[in-house]
This record gives C-alpha cells, structure tokens and sequence, in this order.
C-alpha cells in the first residue's frame, strides 16, 4: 500500500483530489482529558477562575475545525458544514470526554477536521484548568467514524 501523501520520488505533496466525486462526508473523533475529582468538580459546579470551561473548549473545537487546513500542512480546506462538540464530565473518568461531529460535501473526508476540534477542545480544557492541576492527561484521541467518498463506512470498535 503506498501513501497518498508522497510522490514517486518519496516528495511529501498535497494529493489531487479533483477527479473524486463530490459526496457527503461525515466524521466524527473522540478524545478525553483525564484530571483529579477535585478539578472535575470546578467544571460541573462552574467555579473555574477562567470561566466556562465546557463551553469556551468547544467554541476553541469549532473554530479549530474550521482552521485545520493552515495548521496541517497537506490538508485541503474544506467547506464544512457542521461542527458540533459534546463535552461531558465523567466521574467514573475522572475527567471530561470530547466529541466531535464534522460534516461536509466534497471530494475529500473531514477526519483531519474532527481529531484538530478534539484536540483543541481537550488543549482548551487544560488551559482553563491548568492552574488548579497540572497533571492534566490529554489521551484517546481516535476517529470513531468516518462515512462518505470511495472508501465507504469506517467504524472503531469501542
């Protein structure tokens, strides 16, 4: 299997995707951000110092979603359609998990779009904790689907 990324020569380049068919795309990626019950409790009772945690981390994950193309070198911008994020405490973590949702229709998937807003929600939720822990871990960051263009359907498996 070659990777799409390289030419002949083994030259990193953008790949052509001009002769792919326009469909809808969809991908959704998930991630969390593991913290002390005692930081877990600033965010569900909203006593952060730098506000809203939850909500300021996913306003960073949409508008990173959008930006992804001039953070990762060989990603196409893309017309996205939507992007949500779902961020919720979760004592049994302890922590926060991260959802992401992105969608589009073009010639290429959206993948790259929804791993950058998890990251940069969980990157955020660090940030606006960090001063009250900063053994903070930031992990499971995956693509959980994928649908959409000439690959078809990709699904983890929990």
């Amino acid at each position: 299997m070659s990777l799409s990324h390289f030419d002949s020569a083994g030259q990193a380049h953008m790949v052509d995707v001009s002769d792919k068919a326009v469909t809808s795309r969809i991908a959704v990626a998930e991630g969390h951000v593991v913290m002390t019950p005692e930081t877990l409790a600033h965010v569900t009772a909203g006593t952060a110092k730098k506000g809203d945690v939850l909500g300021i981390a996913r306003l960073a994950g949409i508008m990173a979603a959008k930006k992804t193309a001039d953070l990762i070198p060989l990603c196409h911008p893309l017309p996205i359609t939507k992007v949500s994020l779902e961020l919720t405490p979760d004592e049994a973590l302890p922590g926060v998990r991260i959802s992401a949702t992105v969608k589009t229709t073009g010639q290429t998937g959206v993948e790259m779009e929804a791993l950058t807003a998890v990251s940069a929600a969980a990157l955020t939720v660090y940030d606006m904790l960090k001063a009250v822990e900063k053994t903070m871990e930031i992990g499971g960051i995956r693509v959980t689907l994928k649908d959409g263009g000439k690959s078809g359907r990709f699904e983890a498996t929990p």
